[in-house]
């Protein structure tokens, strides 16, 4: 493409912008006509735990946007010699669940709680049994029935509750809307109508009732929205918000805020019947897209919706990487104070791929990267964690080959459930986040720990960012009746498959001996948090 169209595009505002909330940073890609990043830009920031919670300021949610987008901005001055002025169309995604209460004057009534908590175990517990419907601890209907039961003086006051992606979205709007794969985290949504499910609306009146809870339940949630629809245009305020410099405009379209779950859907072409994906970073997660409901309710799979809310299988665990990043740094800290630093990319290629000459054993060794809680072992509280017998064989590839493998023995874990207990079938699953950036290392270790060929596309680094824009850029674009799997599979996906690998018998050996160990030490782990 010629820059001069490009100029074009970025005058005329044929773009989308795409702003992504993730746990470890902020980012914003602008996307042109054939779907390719014109320019981005980033913020970092990390989640606290603060009096036994995790969260994150909201005033931190402005500075990371004003910065990424300052950032983006300055890449189009500099590479296009335009000033950013207007696009075409925006979208905001954000990490999904979490609990974000107001009162009728917009202020904030807690802090923001987030998907990492497991504090709402005895309200998930409930609500699963009197919904018949599985409510993970991170749900924000699981949030709000444990601060009615725990009588949190905030509860009377609530007018509205929503997720960090609702959050934004309101603000640079004023519309309190949510797509529907990331309402679908809020509350069960039923599939038949794409809004939440009225029966399950009802129950949850009449328990909260017998707490003293009497607010309508759908008073407070935010609307629900499916992809292509209107979800309000750009304010002024909100154009600040954006770029305080004020040469943003006003009116531009902004699509439904959709979650991390969504746009990794969207970003790797996986929203029809028997297509999933696999998202490793800071947590990782896998979906299935169903084809018929499951035949039983179980704890380890949350139910939630496509982007177009057809329904969905998610296995969600709250820790992938950042135990491996954590031991990634302290090699490169080692390498600087001896003289010889390396380029983070370098290190990470050089150490990831040292894992492929591991042990048939895995040299015996065992790591569990738990930061937080993990639900689907039953860890109420996590402890990085790193053991190993006198005899086990400590070398560089068994190390991290048994890092790679603690990222998804967990998600392992709840797969089973659907392979074994439900029998869905998978083609392949399309991986995407940081295990990913390696060529072929986390992409042939996940085949082996999944038994499901897995797919990167040469997209796959864009991320949630990258999704969102496109569900922007869906809404700017589409056609009458086009739907968004025709929009994804004919346009933006035409020429990339991506490349797919199967799983091989060495690897699988590996992977199952090292599960097996997994299991049998999860004692250990779960002692680590009572005990340290």
């Amino acid at each position: 493409m010629y820059s001069d169209s490009i100029t074009d595009m970025l005058e005329s505002g044929r773009t989308s912008l795409g702003v992504e909330f993730g746990s470890t940073r902020i980012k914003a890609v602008l996307i042109g006509a054939d779907y390719k990043v014109l320019a981005s830009g980033e913020y970092s920031w990390e989640n606290r735990l603060e009096n036994g919670v995790w969260t994150y300021p909201l005033s931190e949610v402005w500075q990371g946007l004003q910065a990424s987008y300052a950032q983006l901005k300055a890449q189009v001055q500099s590479e296009y010699g335009v000033t950013l002025k207007t696009v075409g169309s925006i979208g905001i995604s954000a990490m999904m669940h979490g609990y974000l209460p107001f009162d009728g004057e917009g202020n904030q009534l807690t802090e923001f709680r987030t998907w990492r908590n497991t504090i709402t175990e005895q309200a998930a517990a409930e609500l699963t049994t009197a919904f018949s419907f599985n409510i993970p601890q991170r749900w924000s209907i699981a949030h709000l029935y444990q601060a009615i039961l725990n009588q949190e003086s905030h509860i009377k006051d609530i007018s509205f509750l929503t997720t960090l992606a609702g959050y934004v979205h309101w603000l640079l709007t004023g519309e309190k809307v949510l797509g529907v794969g990331e309402a679908s985290g809020m509350f069960p949504i039923d599939s038949s109508t794409g809004n939440y499910d009225i029966s399950m609306c009802e129950k949850f009146s009449r328990l909260a009732a017998e707490h003293g809870f009497t607010t309508p339940l759908l008073q407070i949630l935010p609307r629900v929205l499916t992809a292509g629809e209107a979800a309000g245009v750009l304010t002024e305020s909100g154009a600040k918000l954006i770029d305080p410099s004020g040469d943003l405009s006003a009116g531009i379209p902004l699509c439904p805020p959709e979650g991390d779950a969504g746009t990794g859907m969207v970003a790797t072409n996986s929203i029809a019947p028997c297509t999933g994906n696999v998202s490793a970073g800071t947590s990782i997660f896998a979906m299935a897209v169903l084809e018929k409901p499951l035949t039983g309710v179980y704890k380890e799979i949350d139910m939630v919706t496509t982007p177009v809310g057809a329904p969905v299988a998610m296995v969600h665990c709250n820790t992938c990487t950042s135990d491996l990043d954590a031991w990634v740094r302290l090699f490169s800290e080692l390498l600087s104070a001896s003289g010889n630093p390396m380029q983070k990319g370098a290190l990470y290629d050089m150490l990831y791929n040292a894992a492929l000459s591991a042990d048939t054993e895995c040299g015996n060794l065992l790591s569990y990267n738990y930061y937080s809680g993990e639900p689907v072992t039953d860890a109420a509280d996590g402890r990085p964690l790193f053991v190993r017998t006198a005899e086990s064989r400590f070398t560089l590839p068994n190390f991290m080959c048994n890092l790679i493998f603690s990222t998804l023995a967990t998600l392992r874990i709840g797969m089973d459930i659907l392979f074994e207990k439900e029998q869905i079938t998978l083609t392949r699953l399309y991986g995407h986040g940081g295990l990913f950036k390696t060529p072929t290392v986390g992409q042939q270790l996940a085949a082996a720990a999944l038994h499901t060929p897995v797919a990167v596309m040469k997209t796959a680094g864009e991320g949630g960012a990258w999704g969102i824009a496109l569900l922007a850029a869906y809404l700017r674009e589409k056609s009458e009746n086009e739907s968004l799997a025709q929009y994804l599979n004919n346009r933006v996906f035409a020429n990339d498959d991506g490349t797919c690998l199967s799983p091989n018998a060495e690897d699988i050996a590996r992977f199952e001996h090292f599960l097996a160990r997994y299991k049998n030490g999860l004692p250990v782990e779960k002692l680590a948090a009572e005990v340290l």
